[in-house]
């Protein structure tokens, strides 16, 4: 076997992340609703969805499996309320116009899992916008790049350049705290070896 864990996730963002640290894992993608409940808060949410993914990962695996199960999720919230993939081009240009020149929040929340064992983290990062124009939010959504994004935008991408500040974890934002994620890692006997 020439990985050292399962990801729970198809992720192009998380998977460069951890290529970047030096980890060899394989994606096993999990399919959990993400549906925020009643009274649910922006952190809990994140905690729950990833805990769900790294759980539905672990149930396909055979019982005797030894490899961990990574699992992440990331939301963004404004003003308490978590903001989800657009459903289209009008939420979009929404989203966008409700962060500009404003700060929101981003939690993303790691999951280790291996059998009955495991782990847990995550940051909340405070994201402030500048000013966005409808103009360029429409002109953002015809990119593509929105499309599958929560709060409709992508730090590391072309949204870049509405990013005055921000306070946490970069890599939390892109999709996966990786300083938490490797502090996880050791706890299951797990150490990146030279970055790809």
């Amino acid at each position: 076997m020439d990985y050292d864990f399962y990801l729970a996730s198809r992720s192009p963002r998380r998977v460069q992340l951890l290529r970047e640290a030096g980890y060899r894992f394989h994606c096993l993608p999990a399919d959990v609703p993400e549906v925020v409940r009643a009274g649910e808060s922006p952190e809990d949410f994140a905690r729950r969805l990833a805990t769900d993914k790294a759980g539905a990962v672990s149930q396909r695996l055979d019982a005797a499996a030894v490899l961990p199960v990574v699992g992440a999720d990331t939301d963004v919230s404004i003003d308490g309320q978590i903001l989800g993939k657009p459903r289209d081009r009008a939420d979009a240009v929404d989203m966008l116009l409700r962060l500009s020149g404003r700060a929101h929040q981003v939690h993303t929340a790691v999951v280790v899992r291996r059998g009955d064992e495991q782990a847990i983290a995550g940051t909340r990062t405070d994201v402030f916008f500048g000013r966005v124009t409808r103009a360029e939010a429409e002109a953002y959504w015809d990119s593509g790049e929105p499309a599958d994004k929560a709060g409709a935008y992508a730090i590391q991408g072309l949204a870049g350049r509405w990013v005055k500040e921000i306070r946490g974890s970069y890599s939390g934002v892109v999709g996966l705290p990786v300083f938490e994620t490797m502090e996880l890692l050791r706890r299951f006997g797990v150490e990146p070896g030279m970055p790809r």
